[in-house]
Protein backbone atom coordinates (compact mmCIF):
# COMPACT_ATOMS: atom_id res chain seq x y z
CA UNK A 1 0.00 0.00 0.00
CA UNK A 2 1.44 3.17 -0.68
CA UNK A 3 0.89 6.48 1.06
CA UNK A 4 0.82 9.81 -0.48
CA UNK A 5 1.71 13.21 1.73
CA UNK A 6 1.19 16.60 0.00
CA UNK A 7 2.45 19.68 0.93
CA UNK A 8 0.31 22.18 2.63
CA UNK A 9 -1.79 24.24 0.09
CA UNK A 10 -1.86 27.42 2.11
CA UNK A 11 2.18 27.84 1.00
CA UNK A 12 0.89 28.22 -2.46
CA UNK A 13 -1.95 30.78 -1.50
CA UNK A 14 0.41 33.67 -3.49
CA UNK A 15 -0.19 32.21 -6.57
CA UNK A 16 -4.15 32.87 -7.40
CA UNK A 17 -3.43 36.33 -5.28
CA UNK A 18 -1.11 37.00 -8.28
CA UNK A 19 -3.38 36.45 -10.72
CA UNK A 20 -5.82 38.77 -9.30
CA UNK A 21 -3.25 41.44 -9.23
CA UNK A 22 -2.99 40.59 -13.28
CA UNK A 23 -7.25 40.95 -13.29
CA UNK A 24 -7.15 44.02 -11.57
CA UNK A 25 -4.08 45.37 -13.77
CA UNK A 26 -6.39 44.65 -16.79
CA UNK A 27 -9.45 46.33 -15.14
CA UNK A 28 -7.37 49.46 -14.54
CA UNK A 29 -5.70 49.44 -18.38
CA UNK A 30 -9.28 49.16 -19.61
CA UNK A 31 -10.25 51.63 -17.81
CA UNK A 32 -7.44 54.11 -18.95
CA UNK A 33 -8.55 53.18 -22.38
CA UNK A 34 -5.57 51.20 -23.62
CA UNK A 35 -6.02 49.53 -26.54
CA UNK A 36 -8.58 46.47 -26.21
CA UNK A 37 -5.29 43.70 -27.57
CA UNK A 38 -3.12 44.97 -24.02
CA UNK A 39 -6.09 44.82 -21.94
CA UNK A 40 -7.27 41.16 -23.64
CA UNK A 41 -2.94 39.87 -22.69
CA UNK A 42 -3.04 41.09 -19.23
CA UNK A 43 -7.10 39.42 -18.67
CA UNK A 44 -6.17 36.25 -20.29
CA UNK A 45 -3.19 35.81 -18.38
CA UNK A 46 -4.65 36.86 -15.27
CA UNK A 47 -6.93 34.18 -15.75
CA UNK A 48 -4.65 31.28 -16.58
CA UNK A 49 -2.59 32.34 -13.42
CA UNK A 50 -6.18 32.17 -10.84
CA UNK A 51 -6.89 29.16 -12.55
CA UNK A 52 -2.95 27.50 -12.38
CA UNK A 53 -3.44 29.11 -8.62
CA UNK A 54 -6.54 27.11 -7.70
CA UNK A 55 -5.63 23.86 -9.60
CA UNK A 56 -2.30 24.06 -6.95
CA UNK A 57 -4.50 24.93 -4.34
CA UNK A 58 -6.67 21.78 -4.75
CA UNK A 59 -3.72 19.33 -5.18
CA UNK A 60 -0.63 20.23 -3.74
CA UNK A 61 2.39 18.81 -5.15
CA UNK A 62 2.92 15.56 -3.70
CA UNK A 63 6.21 15.85 -1.12
CA UNK A 64 6.62 12.21 -0.80
CA UNK A 65 4.71 8.91 -0.97
CA UNK A 66 5.68 5.62 1.04
CA UNK A 67 5.68 2.22 -0.28
CA UNK A 68 6.08 -1.01 1.11
CA UNK A 69 9.40 -1.31 0.01
CA UNK A 70 10.67 2.26 -0.45
CA UNK A 71 10.13 5.83 0.37
CA UNK A 72 10.31 8.12 -2.45
CA UNK A 73 10.69 12.00 -1.47
CA UNK A 74 10.58 15.13 -4.20
CA UNK A 75 11.26 11.86 -6.41
CA UNK A 76 14.33 10.84 -4.71
CA UNK A 77 13.42 6.80 -4.37
CA UNK A 78 15.75 5.30 -1.30
CA UNK A 79 14.51 1.59 -0.04
CA UNK A 80 13.61 1.00 3.22
CA UNK A 81 16.75 -1.04 3.96
CA UNK A 82 19.36 1.62 3.09
CA UNK A 83 17.51 4.05 5.85
CA UNK A 84 19.00 3.22 9.24
CA UNK A 85 16.80 6.03 11.63
CA UNK A 86 13.95 8.93 10.78
CA UNK A 87 14.45 11.86 13.61
CA UNK A 88 13.95 15.38 13.48
CA UNK A 89 16.82 17.92 13.50
CA UNK A 90 17.00 21.66 13.35
CA UNK A 91 18.17 23.37 10.26
CA UNK A 92 18.39 26.99 9.01
CA UNK A 93 14.80 26.95 7.51
CA UNK A 94 13.20 25.48 10.97
CA UNK A 95 12.96 22.11 12.04
CA UNK A 96 12.99 18.99 9.48
CA UNK A 97 12.31 15.26 10.16
CA UNK A 98 15.88 13.47 8.93
CA UNK A 99 15.37 10.30 7.13
CA UNK A 100 19.66 9.23 7.83
CA UNK A 101 20.68 6.22 5.19
CA UNK A 102 23.92 4.01 5.15
CA UNK A 103 25.50 5.98 3.27
CA UNK A 104 25.65 9.65 5.73
CA UNK A 105 26.12 12.04 2.46
CA UNK A 106 22.85 10.73 1.31
CA UNK A 107 20.18 11.73 4.24
CA UNK A 108 17.06 13.10 2.82
CA UNK A 109 15.86 16.13 4.64
CA UNK A 110 11.57 16.84 4.90
CA UNK A 111 10.80 20.16 6.05
CA UNK A 112 8.43 20.23 8.71
CA UNK A 113 6.52 23.39 7.65
CA UNK A 114 5.77 21.84 4.38
CA UNK A 115 3.69 19.98 5.77
CA UNK A 116 0.10 20.41 7.52
CA UNK A 117 0.44 20.56 11.29
CA UNK A 118 -2.18 17.47 11.36
CA UNK A 119 0.28 15.81 8.89
CA UNK A 120 3.09 15.95 10.94
CA UNK A 121 2.60 13.27 14.29
CA UNK A 122 0.86 11.09 11.31
CA UNK A 123 3.78 10.96 9.13
CA UNK A 124 6.16 10.03 12.06
CA UNK A 125 4.01 7.34 13.41
CA UNK A 126 3.83 6.10 9.64
CA UNK A 127 7.63 6.41 8.76
CA UNK A 128 8.26 4.44 12.33
CA UNK A 129 5.63 2.02 11.65
CA UNK A 130 7.21 1.04 7.81
CA UNK A 131 11.24 1.10 9.25
CA UNK A 132 10.14 -1.44 11.71
CA UNK A 133 8.38 -3.50 9.71
CA UNK A 134 11.26 -3.58 6.95
CA UNK A 135 13.87 -4.25 9.22
CA UNK A 136 11.53 -7.15 11.09
CA UNK A 137 11.29 -5.41 14.21
CA UNK A 138 8.16 -5.40 16.35
CA UNK A 139 6.97 -3.33 19.46
CA UNK A 140 7.28 -4.86 22.81
CA UNK A 141 4.67 -5.09 23.91
CA UNK A 142 5.48 -4.76 28.10
CA UNK A 143 4.96 -9.20 28.54
CA UNK A 144 7.39 -11.40 29.60
CA UNK A 145 8.31 -14.67 27.20
CA UNK A 146 6.86 -17.88 28.34
CA UNK A 147 9.24 -19.84 30.46
CA UNK A 148 9.33 -22.68 27.89
CA UNK A 149 9.72 -20.51 24.81
CA UNK A 150 13.66 -20.10 24.03
CA UNK A 151 14.55 -16.40 23.51
CA UNK A 152 15.72 -15.90 20.16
Amino acid sequence: MRTTYRMRAGRFLGIPAAGLILLGVAAVLWGVGLPTAVVTVFAALGGLVVLAGLWILLRPPVLLKLGSDDVQVRGLRTPWTDITEVGRTGTTQGEAIVLRTKQEEHSVLIPVHWLAPAKVDTLETDLRERLNAANGYTIWDGTAAEPGDPAE
